[in-house]
């Protein structure tokens, strides 16, 4: 017999004889459980479209502000290179951007995020061509957002060899750098799965150094990659013709401050899509107060370390006067070096971190020019150099007490022996992959213009139309 119950309704009539009518209706309880079931499921549904369509508007967001970095770089190569070469790097900026994505869908991503059924510490393997992708729909933001990331170390490099670099041994280098150096590191601290960050038999993240290597947004993992490219390539394809001339030295600093101005704040301004958006979600409460923790530190390191370096090249090292290009670059130092604990730290810790960033900058511009090795933008200064800094920096500070994430050694923490050990790998599988490339591109020719070419600049010698602006 089928269980039922009964809903009376009562309604009063103010006027006629009949001051009150019942009106019944009955429905079952299995009714009504279905209903609120399927109310439910479809409560369910809505919260998970509601944050899978915001996790994938913020993954949105930050891939654009990070493609738009790549403005920032172009205008401020543009800006350090002599008015004869600005076409020559902006073609070298383009090459790496376009380059750059096709290897990441072909190779790069497969090796960094294409897990295999039995994990491999070292490279991914699977998701090729983004197989399998509308599968899991949820792939794609993720690969479009690295993917800007990737194309940046070749970016990196572009500048530190410019002026005298040819574009097919640099566009060489991009592929190698975009398809395997750049995607391998990644799979080892960002995959969950590589040797650097991986969860061990007892549910524990962890790495081969011990505690799981510590990297928010690629201090390490980005830019660190990319200096240590830039000062081989920089130093294995040599100085420009006539650097270290004294005579001729003024003749070689860069036709556009402007530019570079302008470069650095387009950086800044993609730099809270590099950092804020590494969260790669937004729907929860807590993770967006990490992003804004993310946006405050991405700040702030960068004000400190930019104005140290102004204060340091006006008052202390050469030129001994106001050098806007080096706060140009010291803002930079600071975003490079807060870029892998920006999470993890408090303010107060992250001024700390742009102080020290921006000596080290200084320290590093300063022992280029003593070894001669002719960096155009300062690349290894702002970004191998700072780049080390931020992950080391992460050793030390992070107080595990605030529960954010940090393990830093000045609490109690054990985290600079996974900092330490990833650097150095990271450090020699860059360099050994540096070396074997620049060096035989050198040996054979395809590195180096001419001096020829160096002479007459390479926008005239080869570019169609011969100059980049256009005379009154």
């Amino acid at each position: 017999q089928t269980s039922s119950f009964t809903i009376l309704s009562w309604h009063a009539c103010e006027r006629g004889p009949a001051r009150s009518l019942l009106t019944m209706s009955s429905a079952t309880l299995e009714e009504i459980d279905a209903q609120i079931a399927a109310a439910k499921m479809r409560l369910e549904n809505l919260q998970a479209d509601y944050e899978e369509s915001l996790d994938t508007i913020w993954m949105m967001l930050g891939s654009l502000l990070v493609f738009f970095m790549h403005s920032g770089f172009s205008l401020l190569e543009a800006g350090s290179v002599r008015f004869k070469n600005a076409q020559n790097i902006l073609a070298k900026n383009l090459v790496v951007v376009t380059i750059g994505f096709l290897c990441w869908y072909v190779l790069g991503n497969s090796l960094a995020f294409g897990f295999l059924d039995k994990p491999n510490r070292f490279t991914g393997g699977s998701a090729f061509l983004m197989s399998g992708f509308f599968d899991e729909k949820t792939k794609l933001r993720f690969w479009l957002f690295h993917g800007t990331f990737c194309a940046t170390g070749g970016t990196i490099v572009s500048g530190a060899m410019a002026e005298r670099t040819k574009l097919k041994g640099f566009g060489i280098f991009t592929v190698v750098m975009t398809s395997v150096i750049y995607p391998i590191i990644v799979h080892w601290g960002w995959s969950g799965e590589g040797f650097l960050n991986y969860v061990d038999s007892h549910g524990d993240r962890v790495s081969v150094f011990g505690p799981a290597y510590l990297d928010f947004a690629g201090s390490g993992i980005v830019h660190l990659v990319g200096g240590v490219a830039a000062l081989w390539g920089a130093a294995i394809v040599g100085p420009r013709k006539g650097r270290y001339d004294e005579a001729a030295s003024d003749a070689f600093d860069g036709h556009n401050i402007p530019f570079c101005v302008l470069g650095t704040f387009f950086l800044w301004f993609g730099w809270y899509g590099f950092n804020p958006c590494s969260t790669t979600s937004m729907h929860e409460r807590e993770i967006a107060h990490v992003a804004a923790l993310v946006a405050i530190n991405t700040t702030l390191s960068p004000c400190v370390s930019g104005l140290i370096v102004f204060f340091l090249r006006a008052k202390v090292t050469p030129p001994l006067r106001l050098d806007v290009g080096g706060f140009s670059n010291g803002i930079l130092a600071g975003l490079v070096a807060i870029t892998a604990g920006c999470a993890y730290v408090k303010p107060w810790e992250a001024v700390i971190i742009g102080l020290v960033g921006g000596i080290s900058y200084q320290c590093g511009s300063l022992l280029l020019q003593r070894w001669k090795v002719d960096d155009v933008v300062d690349a290894f200064a702002v970004h191998g150099v700072n780049g080390l800094w931020g992950i080391l920096a992460l050793g030390l500070f992070g107080n595990p007490e605030e529960n954010i994430g940090g393990n830093g050694s000045l609490y109690g923490g054990n985290q600079l022996q996974a900092q330490l050990g990833a650097s150095a790998v990271i450090i020699l599988w860059v360099s050994a992959w540096s070396m074997v490339l620049f060096y035989p591109l050198h040996h054979f020719g395809l590195l180096r213009l001419s001096d020829n070419f160096q002479d007459q600049g390479a926008d005239f010698m080869e570019h169609s139309p011969a100059k980049a602006y256009h005379e009154a």
